[in-house]
């Protein structure tokens, strides 16, 4: 027996099994029809199963003088079927894409309030599968964006559920007449100028008038290409295992990658580990941009160059790449007193550095690289400082933020360098912090 011809009650409990042990189950409540069959569903289901403690959420955007009559629509629904609802009012901020927008504010409550072991339902179903598959296949997108909508993904500290993709409209349809349910007609859902919409009325019938189970097909090409999207991810973990090595900057606290093992793989398996590896930390470029990355693989070896992204940037130093963000990318400000040498000195945009052991006498003061240093080494007499950090092998763009202490117009450590973070015979060293600890990798 094929899964649709189960009855829908027992087919969104089969979904819903793996999180049968929640702490709680949110239902996203728009008020539409299919948010409303799937409130009445688990509400009904509630009533002879052992479920999690079921609660709804409306987010209100406002957009439309309309939407004001919904919030109590809402309310009269969730409280016939004894469900407490939270109403939750969102701003948006009108900009290119007003959907887009309007998707953002949703989210971001939804993500305020789901808590660890918490499940947020949505009642997305198998026609919305196939217009996003649709709507993205026009917008070009590769193998990650046409896998379509998960089933699940995290939200908040908790997990996104949608229960009910391998239903169809006409099954909610169905079920929501059968019950003599009432929704919402949004009347921006009749709105040609919203893509989505123009595939959802003009589109789509002319498709399943000529192929009627075109929806169910490209609700499985989704599911290929969800699989294809997995192998890809795990082809990124093996070649990024062999990129991510020690090295002598590891208290930089920066995520970084060896290129070598990088360059011998093929462009095409060099963009899928970057970009999975790039994901946590910005918005990747779309494929007309990775020429930055081809040209920050082929730079000369003593050029430095960098690769720009939305939330920061890439840079190439020392046989690794480096992602920089935040204060990295902010310069720090130019020498300081160090008053109190005993304790801890909080530098702008920079850390803190600290001295162990006996202090050393004098007016101290931090100090940046400004092109010139030289330093007295016991053994080597005076030393250029751009040489002792060539010597070992210091990133570029370490370079103007390292620390250097100084007492008037001597220089006598650069923090952090074995050799050079105090006197030979150790008396005191230059200790550097560039994040604060509770700063993590942000």
């Amino acid at each position: 027996m094929g899964q649709s011809m189960i009855d829908l009650p027992s087919r969104l409990l089969l979904n819903l099994e793996p999180w049968r042990n929640a702490a709680h189950w949110r239902i996203a409540f728009s008020g539409g029809l299919d948010s409303t069959v799937l409130l009445h569903l688990l509400a009904h289901l509630a009533k002879t199963e052992p479920l999690p403690p079921l609660s709804a959420v409306h987010i209100h955007h406002g957009l439309q003088a309309v939407a004001d009559a919904w919030p109590q629509h809402c309310q009269s629904v969730c409280d016939g079927l004894g469900v407490p609802l939270l109403i939750e009012r969102v701003a948006v901020r009108p900009g290119a894409s007003l959907e887009r927008a309007a998707r953002d504010a949703r989210y971001a409550v939804f993500s305020s309030l789901t808590q660890a072991n918490d499940v947020l339902l949505t009642g997305q179903h198998r026609d919305d599968q196939a217009e996003t598959l649709l709507f993205r296949l026009l917008r070009g997108a590769g193998a990650r964006g046409l896998s379509g909508m998960p089933a699940q993904r995290p939200v908040g500290q908790g997990a996104l559920i949608r229960p009910m993709l391998d239903a169809s409209r006409a099954e909610l349809e169905a079920y929501a007449q059968a019950h003599q349910l009432r929704w919402i007609e949004d009347p921006s859902n009749q709105d040609r100028q919203f893509s989505r919409n123009y595939l959802r009325h003009q589109v789509v019938p002319v498709l399943t008038e000529r192929w009627p189970q075109a929806q169910v097909s490209l609700a499985r090409s989704a599911a290929h290409l969800r699989e294809a999207q997995g192998l890809l991810d795990e082809l990124a973990q093996i070649d990024l295992a062999q990129a991510s090595t020690s090295h002598d900057f590891q208290w930089l606290g920066l995520p970084s990658l060896e290129l070598a093992p990088l360059t011998e793989l093929s462009a095409a398996r060099q963009r899928n580990a970057i970009s999975h590896w790039l994901e946590p930390f910005t918005r990747l470029p779309d494929t007309d941009h990775w020429s930055g990355w081809t040209d920050l693989r082929a730079a000369s070896q003593d050029a430095s160059p960098i690769w720009r992204l939305a939330d920061g940037e890439l840079h190439r130093s020392a046989g690794r790449v480096w992602w920089l963000s935040g204060r990295w990318l902010r310069t720090p400000v130019i020498g300081c007193e160090w008053q109190t040498p005993s304790s801890a000195l909080r530098l702008a945009d920079n850390g803190r550095v600290m001295l162990s052991g006996q202090t050393p006498v004098g007016p101290l003061q931090i100090r940046y690289r400004q092109g010139g240093e030289v330093m007295h080494l016991a053994d080597r007499g005076h030393r250029d400082l751009k040489r002792l950090l060539n010597e070992r092998a210091v990133p570029g763009f370490v370079r103007g933020r390292l620390p250097l202490l100084f007492r008037g117009e001597e220089l006598l450590a650069v923090a952090n360098l074995a050799g050079l973070d105090g006197p030979e015979h150790g008396a005191w060293k230059l200790h550097w912090q560039p994040t604060d600890e509770d700063q993590g990798l942000s």
